[in-house]
């Protein structure tokens, strides 16, 4: 019978694999550092060579800052001579106050000068639709006529929307045009807002998480004229607390605020106008079916 093999690992190997990983992780974390110190040094390059292009000396960029801090009485948008040669020079990030004196005194778009530092102000509305927040809530975001959007430039000829279809198939090509073009949609007349991750009043027919569109020149209520629950309009509202959004019955001056049957939540009765007022009606609406989330969450 023959002993069984004794496994044993080499020590000097295992701690040369510990070293070698060690050093991966450290020269990608000094990577990512070297990678951000490199926007910033870049971006402070480009301030100094419009400077010079403008003909302007350090000395006369802390003039004109003192200007602007006189003006605004903040010393926070004074720019001196030491600071401004560290944010050309060494990657120094402006604080908000002086990028905004340079952006004044070089004449530059303070949204371009952001990008340079690795801040796009376009990406803000996307950005925001990962964060979870529980409460129901109008969205504040500003038209933004800054950056590109990835849209579909070539569909299928033979696409029929009165069908259908497996849009992804239809499109033959993608392409960025700037938000600028998008202007003439005229979005600005509707209003948006986002259902609360922790809002289930109108579950399942709208998802927490949602995007609403809003008409808020209909804000009228009506208490009949519909067929089924995908006819009955539903309103979206600002009370003390917050938003709201679901279905209204007014009467006798009290506006009945109705769930879906569905959702396992109560109505909730307020005083109209005093207590609540409607913003207006949903007339749209973009969410993702999440199964997992549905049956972890509503329970």
């Amino acid at each position: 019978m023959h002993p069984r093999p004794v496994h044993r690992y080499n020590s000097n190997l295992y701690n040369q694999l510990g070293d070698w990983f060690r050093l991966i992780d450290i020269l990608g974390r000094s990577r990512g550092v070297l990678e951000k110190h490199h926007i910033m040094e870049e971006a402070g390059q480009r301030l100094r060579r419009i400077r010079e292009r403008l003909g302007m000396r350090v000395r006369d960029v802390e003039l004109e800052s003192q200007k602007i801090a006189d003006k605004h009485r903040n010393d926070e948008f004074t720019i001196f001579i030491n600071r401004l040669s560290e944010i050309e020079n060494r990657g120094l990030v402006p604080s908000i106050y002086k990028l905004y004196t340079l952006c004044t005194v070089y004449r530059l778009d303070f949204q371009e000068v952001l990008e340079w530092y690795g801040v796009s102000m376009a990406k803000l509305p996307a950005d925001s639709a990962a964060i979870e927040v529980p409460n129901t809530h109008l969205l504040n975001f500003k038209s933004n006529a800054h950056g590109e959007a990835l849209v579909p430039l070539a569909l299928d000829p033979g696409l029929d929307m009165r069908r259908t279809s497996y849009l992804s198939r239809m499109i033959q090509r993608w392409g960025k045009i700037p938000l600028l073009l998008l202007d003439q949609l005229d979005l600005k007349d509707r209003r948006y807002a986002f259902l609360g991750a922790n809002d289930w009043f109108m579950f399942p027919l709208l998802q927490p998480g949602s995007l609403l569109v809003i008409d808020d020149t209909q804000r009228k209520i009506s208490n009949g004229g519909w067929d089924n629950e995908f006819d009955r309009p539903i309103y979206f509202l600002e009370h003390r607390d917050g938003h709201a959004c679901g279905w209204c019955s007014l009467q006798d001056g009290q506006l009945l605020l109705l769930p879906h049957p569905a959702s396992r939540c109560n109505p909730k009765i307020y005083e109209y106008p005093r207590d609540i007022d409607v913003i207006g009606r949903v007339v749209g609406v973009a969410m993702i079916l999440n199964q997992g989330r549905r049956r972890q969450t509503h329970s």
